[in-house]
């Protein structure tokens, strides 16, 4: 049966994959309120379109940090994606760079910075975490640079992970013949010892995964993100920014960008829709910086509403992990093909010929409808 639409994937991959991959993927943290909210709070924005427009020639291309892209939708850094299939992270770039699009490698991937980009050109982006060990993230750093990588997106959300309890359940573990490839072949310094020790205690647990996950630097703060335009002079963009407060300190702290993320609802359950906090973080930037939307979306029709709210463009995680397992390359081709067409049918359905042209009146959201509502008669 043909699939008509990218939630569509999750139930095939839902069948192909081991239970414990597949839940890895699909869950978040503990109630998974969040996971769901992520979802629900785009049906809760409805399209006010203008009509008898010109819509016979629509542009959807735009520029992120100085790079041209065929389209505002890009693919965020997802982990361990040969676990969706044995191509993984290499299938990933190939079509992200044949949609004209930009790709996030995680620095979890189980394909390294070399691999992905001995794939061919394509722009890409390398998502970080700061490890207790800065040499550790200077090495990936560099080698992150040197395989053409474009800018850094620094994960700030997670000073530890959050709890997602369908892992706990599964005792989730990267299965034996994967490995994290960004950490092969790093001067791991104080990590190796622990690593090797722990690699002998659970032989049947990858101990390089559990280790790097136990490295992330609790003591992260926003002088470290100063530290890091010392050592690189790619651009930064914090991921994981859903309130002002942050936006404004993130602005100062000079970040190239921002990515309004709650970590697909895997770290604190409880928090705001990204789509929901969109708007405050916009509104603090005031324009200084680009801001991105990342999770919850499924449809070009949710691409136009955060394009509606402020934002530059948006970024998708799980629907490449699981049109990658359903279809490997193919899949992931699709899903970007999919969101293409219907952006671009919401567009010319709204009246917009390009994307400067799609504004905050083309949308009501909950909390400003009585702007549109006529006043009641005394």
């Amino acid at each position: 049966m043909e699939v008509t639409n990218v939630m569509e994937y999750e139930a095939i991959a839902k069948q192909k994959l081991p239970k414990m991959v597949y839940d890895y993927y699909a869950s978040g943290a503990e109630d998974q309120w969040t996971l769901a909210e992520n979802r629900n709070a785009f049906s809760r924005i409805l399209f006010r379109p203008r009509i008898l427009i010109d819509v016979s020639n629509i542009d959807m291309s735009t520029t992120v940090l100085g790079f041209k892209i065929s389209m505002p939708i890009m693919i965020a850094p997802t982990a361990m994606q040969k676990m969706a299939h044995p191509e993984g992270e290499y299938a990933t770039a190939r079509a992200a760079s044949a949609a004209g699009t930009i790709m996030t490698l995680s620095s979890w991937a189980t394909s390294s910075v070399e691999e992905v980009a001995s794939t061919g050109p394509g722009i890409r982006f390398f998502q970080l975490y700061v490890y207790k060990d800065r040499n550790v993230v200077a090495q990936l750093v560099r080698r992150a640079e040197r395989a053409g990588f474009k800018a850094i997106a620094l994960t700030v959300d997670t000073p530890r992970l959050g709890r997602r309890e369908a892992d706990i359940k599964n005792r989730f573990t990267l299965p034996p013949f994967l490995t994290l490839k960004n950490f092969e072949g790093l001067d791991l310094g104080k990590m190796d010892e622990a690593s090797l020790l722990i690699v002998h205690m659970q032989a049947n647990d990858s101990g390089l995964a559990s280790y790097v996950a136990g490295q992330i630097d609790r003591t992260l703060s926003w002088k470290d993100v100063k530290w890091l335009q010392t050592i690189t002079s790619l651009p930064i963009l914090v991921k994981g920014v859903i309130t002002a407060e942050d936006a404004r300190v993130a602005v100062q702290a000079g970040a190239a960008g921002i990515i309004v993320s709650n970590h697909g609802a895997r770290q604190l359950d409880y928090v705001p829709a990204t789509i929901m906090a969109l708007e405050e973080v916009v509104k603090a930037v005031q324009g200084r910086i680009p801001v991105f939307l990342d999770g919850g979306v499924r449809r070009g029709t949710d691409v136009f509403k955060a394009l509606a709210l402020g934002a530059s463009g948006i970024f998708i995680g799980r629907p490449v992990v699981f049109s990658l397992a359903a279809e490997g390359e193919t899949g992931v081709r699709k899903v970007l093909q999919m969101l293409r067409d219907e952006f671009e049918l919401t567009m010319a359905l709204s009246g917009c010929r390009n994307l400067k042209e799609i504004t905050h009146d083309h949308i009501m959201t909950d909390w400003d409808l009585p702007r549109h509502r006529p006043l009641p008669r005394l």
